[in-house]
């Protein structure tokens, strides 16, 4: 019976008692002060920070795009070696489409009417001869432009290499112009196609605004200042704003970065969600480090003569590779992320009560009369304890 009425006495405790943290209240200006200092901190942080600069009421997303790029120009050359030549976007963009990146032909080392057959390698420390002996039948070095028949050739009067099997005449890459080729291309034009979509949201986009009509998109050029929005860049405005020269780096190469930022606040009009451009020159041309600086590759045209003979046009060709690169995030309204943000902002200002506790129970001259009004020590009831005031010390 007394077992019984001992469980009930517990269950009604449980429902009907409510137990409460003892507050002390400290009459100190210092400490009060103190305290209000820190709350406003923590509400500026939570106000300024958390919701207007980083939007912390808004569900975020990030982008994923596609990019298409179009290049306009044609360039006139009249070289002994090629003649009077017109080059347009067939000749000097390889390939015709890239994946996000478009590579522009601005210099090259051409090899006509290479054939396979045998001739004299190029002249250096492991290709000179001065007799058969020299050389070594079927050796490829790493630099070789075919396979060594053991036989030492002339190369031009005064100069003997040993002989290769190869594409003939071999390529001489130590000629580079100290001009770039094609002077002109830097007023071609590059036309950008950029879609975008938010999948979180639904939302897509592209940076040919609906503002932008065919008659403005044919006669446009991009300008930071006066045109922010046109998709068509001159190539020598994309190199200038990165801060480099476009002709010096035409004769080498590089690779060039356009950036494509899209931040968009879907809470508002979807007109003011706009592509923001930048460019930098990612190849980092002007460290001390560099080794082989700039971009090139080699690629040949193959024919056949009227025998059917194989014939090939050899191009060593210096460039700038254009990397289209787009990032950014949009953000909504969405309740989970206020109510969670509003959570932790409260839970901060928990941090006030607990700094002032620490600097009145530890650092204050009168932090022993403040311990023995704070705490209240109970001791154990069936002991015959009694309650006490008093320090921990």
């Amino acid at each position: 019976m007394a077992a019984r009425e001992s469980c009930c006495a517990g269950c009604y405790s449980f429902l009907f008692e409510y137990d409460t943290p003892r507050i002390v209240l400290i009459k100190s200006r210092k400490v009060g002060v103190m305290n209000r200092l820190v709350q406003l901190a923590i509400l500026a942080y939570v106000i300024g920070w958390v919701f207007v600069w980083e939007k912390g009421y808004q569900e975020t997303d990030s982008v994923v795009s596609s990019v298409t790029t179009k290049v306009k120009g044609v360039a006139m050359t009249n070289t002994s070696e090629l003649g009077l030549r017109i080059w347009d976007v067939a000749d000097y963009v390889i390939p015709p489409q890239g994946e996000n990146a478009v590579f522009i032909m601005t210099n090259l080392i051409v090899t006509l009417n290479q054939t396979q057959s045998y001739c004299p390698e190029l002249p250096d420390k492991t290709t000179r001869c001065q007799s058969d002996e020299n050389c070594m039948k079927g050796y490829v070095g790493t630099h070789s432009n075919g396979v060594q028949t053991g036989k030492c050739v002339p190369y031009k009067a005064t100069v003997k290499t040993c002989e290769v099997f190869a594409w003939c005449p071999v390529e001489d890459d130590t000629r580079v112009p100290k001009q770039p080729f094609l002077k002109e291309a830097e007023n071609f034009t590059l036309l950008l196609k950029n879609n975008i979509w938010y999948p979180k949201f639904n939302f897509t986009k592209r940076n040919i605004l609906p503002t932008i009509n065919s008659t403005y998109l044919k006669t446009c050029i991009y300008d930071p200042k006066t045109d922010p929005f046109c998709p068509i860049f001159r190539l020598r405005q994309i190199v200038e704003a990165a801060g480099q020269n476009f002709q010096e780096m035409a004769v080498q190469g590089g690779v060039m970065a356009v950036q494509i930022k899209w931040n968009c606040d879907l809470d508002k009009s979807a007109s003011l969600c706009v592509p923001r451009y930048s460019f930098r020159r990612i190849d980092n041309k002007d460290s001390v480090h560099t080794v082989a600086p700039g971009y090139n590759f080699r690629f040949a045209k193959y024919y056949k003569d009227a025998s059917g003979g194989d014939f090939r046009t050899l191009i060593k060709a210096y460039g700038i590779r254009f990397d289209i690169m787009v990032f950014g995030t949009a953000g909504k309204f969405d309740i989970i992320p206020t109510m969670i943000n509003i959570g932790s902002g409260l839970a901060l200002f928990g941090v006030a009560t607990v700094l002032c506790d620490v600097i009145v129970l530890y650092f204050m001259k009168k932090r022993y009369y403040y311990r023995e009004k704070k705490y209240k020590y109970v001791e154990d009831y069936e002991l015959g304890g009694n309650e006490t005031y008093g320090s921990q010390s």
